[in-house]
Protein backbone atom coordinates (compact mmCIF):
# COMPACT_ATOMS: atom_id res chain seq x y z
CA UNK A 1 0.00 0.00 0.00
CA UNK A 2 1.29 3.25 -1.01
CA UNK A 3 1.54 5.97 1.38
CA UNK A 4 -1.09 8.62 0.16
CA UNK A 5 -3.40 5.05 0.72
CA UNK A 6 -2.14 4.24 3.84
CA UNK A 7 -2.74 8.04 5.06
CA UNK A 8 -6.25 8.12 3.81
CA UNK A 9 -7.05 4.89 5.38
CA UNK A 10 -5.57 6.00 8.97
CA UNK A 11 -7.01 9.69 8.41
CA UNK A 12 -10.76 7.90 7.43
CA UNK A 13 -10.56 5.27 10.73
CA UNK A 14 -9.92 8.46 13.16
CA UNK A 15 -12.49 10.46 11.78
CA UNK A 16 -14.83 7.46 12.36
CA UNK A 17 -14.02 7.14 15.82
CA UNK A 18 -13.92 10.84 16.42
CA UNK A 19 -17.65 11.18 15.19
CA UNK A 20 -18.75 8.50 17.44
CA UNK A 21 -18.28 10.72 20.24
CA UNK A 22 -21.37 12.49 21.02
CA UNK A 23 -21.63 15.39 23.00
CA UNK A 24 -23.34 15.32 25.91
CA UNK A 25 -25.38 18.37 26.14
CA UNK A 26 -28.18 19.41 23.86
CA UNK A 27 -29.74 17.38 20.85
CA UNK A 28 -26.58 17.49 19.03
CA UNK A 29 -25.36 15.05 15.74
CA UNK A 30 -22.04 14.05 14.89
CA UNK A 31 -21.20 13.50 11.16
CA UNK A 32 -18.12 12.34 9.04
CA UNK A 33 -16.97 13.96 6.43
CA UNK A 34 -14.93 12.07 4.04
CA UNK A 35 -13.77 13.12 0.86
CA UNK A 36 -10.47 10.77 -0.43
CA UNK A 37 -10.55 12.43 -4.17
CA UNK A 38 -10.21 15.85 -2.14
CA UNK A 39 -8.12 14.69 0.74
CA UNK A 40 -10.78 16.80 2.81
CA UNK A 41 -11.58 15.33 6.23
CA UNK A 42 -13.72 16.74 9.18
CA UNK A 43 -16.37 15.60 12.00
CA UNK A 44 -18.91 18.32 12.18
CA UNK A 45 -21.42 18.97 15.38
CA UNK A 46 -25.27 19.92 14.05
CA UNK A 47 -28.08 20.41 16.14
CA UNK A 48 -28.97 22.32 19.02
CA UNK A 49 -28.18 23.00 22.32
CA UNK A 50 -31.53 24.54 24.45
CA UNK A 51 -31.93 27.19 22.29
CA UNK A 52 -28.36 27.59 20.83
CA UNK A 53 -27.88 26.62 17.56
CA UNK A 54 -24.82 24.21 17.39
CA UNK A 55 -22.79 23.67 14.19
CA UNK A 56 -19.35 23.79 13.83
CA UNK A 57 -16.18 21.21 12.88
CA UNK A 58 -14.71 19.55 15.53
CA UNK A 59 -11.53 17.64 13.77
CA UNK A 60 -10.58 19.07 10.51
CA UNK A 61 -7.84 17.23 8.60
CA UNK A 62 -6.35 17.86 4.95
CA UNK A 63 -3.78 15.77 2.84
CA UNK A 64 -1.17 18.18 1.12
CA UNK A 65 1.49 17.56 -1.08
CA UNK A 66 1.54 13.76 1.16
CA UNK A 67 1.56 15.57 4.54
CA UNK A 68 -1.36 15.44 6.64
CA UNK A 69 -2.24 19.22 7.68
CA UNK A 70 -4.41 19.22 11.01
CA UNK A 71 -6.08 22.11 10.43
CA UNK A 72 -8.44 22.34 13.38
CA UNK A 73 -8.52 19.89 16.48
CA UNK A 74 -11.15 20.91 18.91
CA UNK A 75 -10.70 17.23 21.19
CA UNK A 76 -9.79 16.41 24.11
CA UNK A 77 -7.45 13.49 22.80
CA UNK A 78 -4.98 15.13 20.63
CA UNK A 79 -5.31 14.22 16.51
CA UNK A 80 -1.58 14.47 16.07
CA UNK A 81 -0.92 12.04 18.93
CA UNK A 82 -3.86 9.52 17.29
CA UNK A 83 -2.00 9.95 13.92
CA UNK A 84 1.41 9.07 15.35
CA UNK A 85 0.38 6.44 17.18
CA UNK A 86 -1.30 4.93 13.58
CA UNK A 87 1.73 5.30 12.16
CA UNK A 88 2.28 8.96 10.45
CA UNK A 89 5.56 9.95 11.24
CA UNK A 90 5.93 13.85 12.80
CA UNK A 91 7.63 14.56 9.33
CA UNK A 92 4.80 14.22 7.49
CA UNK A 93 2.08 16.12 10.23
CA UNK A 94 1.45 19.60 9.76
CA UNK A 95 -0.14 21.42 12.80
CA UNK A 96 -1.82 23.96 10.87
CA UNK A 97 -3.57 25.90 13.05
CA UNK A 98 -0.46 26.95 14.35
CA UNK A 99 0.81 30.55 12.44
CA UNK A 100 3.82 29.43 10.04
CA UNK A 101 6.56 31.01 11.83
CA UNK A 102 5.31 29.41 15.04
CA UNK A 103 5.49 25.83 13.61
CA UNK A 104 9.52 25.66 13.38
CA UNK A 105 8.93 25.34 17.36
CA UNK A 106 6.86 22.19 17.39
CA UNK A 107 8.27 18.78 16.64
CA UNK A 108 6.00 18.46 13.55
CA UNK A 109 6.55 19.60 9.57
CA UNK A 110 6.68 23.15 8.88
CA UNK A 111 4.50 22.85 5.80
Amino acid sequence: MDKLTRYREIIRQLIFEYANHKPANGQIETESVVDSERDHYEVVHVGWDGVRRVHGSVVHIDIINSKVWIQYDGTSEPVAEALLEAGVPREDIVLAFHPVELRQYTDFAVC
